[in-house]
C-alpha cells in the first residue's frame, strides 16, 4: 500500500494510492498517526482497499500533497551512515550509530516551497531513506523483531543549515530544526511492496544537475539494525520517523562547498518510494 495525506497544511486528510489515483480515506480514518498504527490500522486499511478501493472518493488534482504521515512524536536521524559519505566528510566510520534529533514541527509536504532560514548562508540538501515506526517499541531483542516494528518507508529530505550545525557550538539540532526542514513523502510505502530495502537507488539533483546518486547497500548500519539499536536507548512510538543517513554529494562536501539559494529547485527520489521536488525561497 501507498499511504498519502492531502490538503492545506495543518488540515491534511488521510488517503491512499489506488491504481495510480489518490483516494480519500477520511470517511474511514482520522489520520495516519500513532493511534492509527497502534489500532491495527494498516490491516484495516488493506481490508478497506480490497473491499471498495476504486469507489473511494478521488482526491482533486489541485489538492496539495501533505506529509505522508501526521506529525510524529520524534524524528530521529542517523549521521555518517553511508561509508562513501563519511569519506567525503573527512570523518571516520562510526563504531556505533550516530544518533541526533530534529524538531518534529519540521515536517513538510514533498512539494512544498522551503524558506531558507533567516541569516542562513549554508542551507544544504540530503536525500534519505526514512523508516516509519508501526508500533511502540522498547528494548527489542532482535533485528527480526525490529522488522516487525516497521510500518513502511518514505523519502525524506534532511535539509540542514551547516553554519548553524557545525559552527555555532553544541549539538547538530540547531542546524536541523528550521521550519519545513523535513519534507517526507510523497507516500508511505508498506514493507510488502519493497523487495530489498538494502538495495535501493537514491538520487538528488539541484536545478537538474545530479548531486547525489547512491544506494542503500552502502549503509554502515542497516534499517532493521537501526530500529533494534535505537530501541535500546529510547521508546520508539508508532508514527515516529527514523531518517537513516545520506549518500555522498551534499553541498558542504563539495570543493568548494555549494549551498542553496533562492529560486533553486531540488528534486530527489528513492527507487520504489517516489519523488519529491522543493523550490527554495528567500526569507522575508
Amino acid at each position: 500500500m501507498k499511504l498519502i495525506r492531502f490538503g492545506d497544511k495543518g488540515a491534511e486528510k488521510p488517503g491512499v494510492i489506488v491504481n495510480g489515483e489518490r483516494k480519500d480515506c477520511s470517511g474511514h480514518f482520522e489520520d495516519w498517526n500513532q493511534k492509527f498504527f497502534m489500532d491495527d490500522g494498516l490491516e484495516r486499511l488493506s481490508q478497506l482497499i480490497d473491499a471498495e478501493g476504486d469507489n473511494l472518493p478521488t482526491v482533486p488534482d489541485t489538492s496539495r500533497w501533505g506529509s505522508c504521515v501526521a506529525r510524529p512524536n520524534m524524528i530521529i536521524c542517523v549521521g555518517l551512515n553511508y561509508s562513501d559519505h563519511a569519506i567525503e566528510s573527512g570523518m571516520d566510520l562510526p563504531r556505533e550509530p550516530v544518533i541526533f534529533m530534529k524538531a518534529n514541527n519540521t515536517i513538510a509536504g514533498p512539494y512544498d516551497d522551503i524558506t531558507i532560514p533567516k541569516n542562513s548562508v549554508k542551507t544544504d540538501w540530503e536525500v534519505e531513506l526514512a523508516i516509519v515506526i508501526g508500533k511502540d517499541s522498547l528494548y527489542l531483542e532482535s533485528e527480526e523483531e525490529a522488522k516487525d516494528s516497521i510500518a513502511g518507508y518514505c523519502v525524506m529530505n534532511d535539509i540542514s543549515e551547516r553554519e548553524f550545525q557545525m559552527e555555532r557550538e553544541g549539538q547538530w539540532v540547531k542546524g536541523k530544526s528550521c521550519p519545513d526542514f523535513s519534507p517526507v513523502g510523497p507516500y508511505l510505502t508498506t514493507q510488502d511492496e519493497i523487495d530489498n530495502i538494502e538495495n535501493l537507488q537514491l538520487k538528488l539533483s539541484v536545478n537538474d544537475k545530479v548531486m547525489q546518486n547512491g544506494n542503500t547497500n552502502k549503509m554502515v548500519f542497516k534499517p532493521y539494525f537501526l530500529v533494534y539499536y535505537i530501541s535500546q536507548f529510547m521508546k520508539l512510538e508508532a508514527g515516529d520517523i527514523i531518517s537513516t543517513g545520506t549518500p555522498p554529494g551534499v553541498g558542504f562536501g563539495m570543493n568548494p562547498p555549494i549551498y542553496l539559494k533562492p529560486g533553486d529547485l531540488v528534486a530527489l527520489s528513492i527507487e520504489g518510494l517516489g519523488e519529491q521536488k522543493q523550490r527554495f525561497i528567500a526569507y522575508n
